[in-house]
């Protein structure tokens, strides 16, 4: 990857994986979540903060031993090898992370959508969701230090603002519609854990920095983990101020923008509009920085033959991989409806995530990492694997098929490249630390 003088830092990296998680979490996911667990979303916000604490740990520990810009494409080769399966499965974490920004994007739509005069025609969604993108696309080409800045200007906005409507809605809320007699069943709000994990799972883009860390062992666990409980704590407080303040068919009614709608008690017109500024920022940061992260894992994977050798080629400060990338991400934004994608996406990160820690089982004696912990990790990411495909096979079996789809597209796409190439293994370039 470009090296930029070791532009990232602890709090950087930090900045960096707050600002794609809180995006992609409170503001794209809430009202998804709080479709299935209702008023105990909060809880489910703990249990899936500490899947990703768990997940965190894990990769915290690779990323220490294996620092790369590539992020889990490495930790993949280093478990399993360079074959179809670690290729398949970088190719379907990279169709993933696409739709997971373009979710976000979309998200950005909707909230600037709804600071438009009334009746304004809703083709603005589509083109505020490309909008942001290409604005972003172009911040990145400036190289990875202009990223870093920011970032950590747009996410100390954002978390000032969020802390704002957390303590104001807390002050104001009804406790009377967070009592236990207002939840769903337990294995309900148990289904709604692949969902709120995958709010969480931004954490991930800050492995992707390693290369751009001056030292990536001491910085990368500790920023990860930090990263996680901030964000942990910012995603139990909102949720609380929102379902305090709303019941759980307001807060689902208005799921596009729930946490504009919650600020109305406490704040009238004026607090819906902040808190929908206040999205714009958050969503904005995560597309920044999950752009950075993007185009790092399209390098690694080009580098790997695993993607056209064209993705890593140089230009600017970054790589075309951010073009290309950029590019799709529009496009789905703009023609694809990502309501049902959210649910594919949740459950497609958290199977790719329990690979990677299995694959870390046959690493623990370079990594130095518990073995309890590791497979602490695999339990928790294949329990939540488990409830989702059962409430899914329940409600709508359909998503289940989206998902096998795309992992035999990403297999298919991994054998038409080896075939077309004659590629059978690919001579690596050795990593810092490998």
């Amino acid at each position: 990857m470009h090296k930029s003088g070791n532009a990232v830092s602890f709090w950087s990296a930090v900045s960096m994986g707050i600002g794609a998680m809180v995006g992609a979490g409170i503001f794209a996911l809430l009202g998804q979540a709080g479709l299935i667990a209702g008023s105990a979303v909060w809880l489910s916000f703990i249990a899936g903060g500490v899947i990703a604490l768990l997940s965190g740990y894990s990769m915290g520990r690779l990323g220490a031993r294996f620092p790369s810009s590539g992020g889990l494409v490495e930790y993949l080769v280093q478990g399993y090898g360079e074959n179809m399966f670690s290729g398949g499965i970088s190719v379907m974490m990279y169709i993933a992370a696409l739709v997971s920004i373009s979710l976000v994007a979309r998200t950005f739509g909707t909230y600037a959508y709804e600071l438009l005069p009334s009746g304004s025609p809703h083709i603005w969604v589509e083109v505020f969701a490309a909008g942001i993108v290409a604005v972003f696309m172009l911040v990145n080409l400036n190289g990875p230090g202009s990223m870093a800045r920011v970032e950590n200007l747009v996410v100390l906005l954002k978390m000032l603002a969020l802390g704002i409507f957390a303590i104001a809605g807390i002050a104001t809320m009804d406790p009377a519609r967070l009592s236990p007699a207002t939840y769903p069943p337990a294995q309900t709000v148990l289904f709604s854990l692949a969902i709120t994990f995958f709010a969480y799972e931004g954490f991930r883009i800050i492995t992707n920095a390693a290369e751009d860390m001056p030292d990536p062992a001491r910085i990368l666990p500790r920023a990860m983990m930090t990263a996680i409980a901030i964000v942990m704590v910012i995603y139990v407080a909102v949720a609380i101020a929102v379902f305090g303040n709303l019941s759980a068919a307001e807060a689902v009614k208005a799921q596009d923008y729930a946490l504009a709608e919650a600020a109305r008690p406490a704040f009238g017109a004026t607090g819906f509009t902040i808190m929908a500024l206040a999205a714009l920022l958050s969503t904005s940061s995560a597309i920044n920085a999950s752009l950075y992260a993007v185009t790092n894992i399209t390098y690694q994977l080009a580098r790997l033959g695993e993607l056209p050798g064209k993705f890593g080629q140089p230009i600017a400060h970054s790589r075309q991989g951010l073009i290309i990338s950029s590019a799709a991400i529009m496009g789905m934004a703009v023609f694809f409806d990502l309501s049902s994608i959210a649910s594919i996406g949740a459950v497609s990160m958290l199977m790719i995530h329990m690979i990677v820690h299995i694959g870390h089982l046959r690493l623990l004696d370079k990594t130095g990492a518990s073995r309890l912990m590791v497979a602490a990790a695999i339990a928790a990411n294949l329990g939540a694997i488990l409830l989702s495909a059962i409430y899914l096979g329940n409600n709508r079996p359909s998503i289940l098929l989206w998902i096998a789809g795309f992992f035999l597209t990403a297999f298919m796409f991994e054998k038409a490249l080896r075939v077309v190439t004659g590629r059978v293994v690919v001579k690596r370039t050795p990593l810092r630390g490998a």
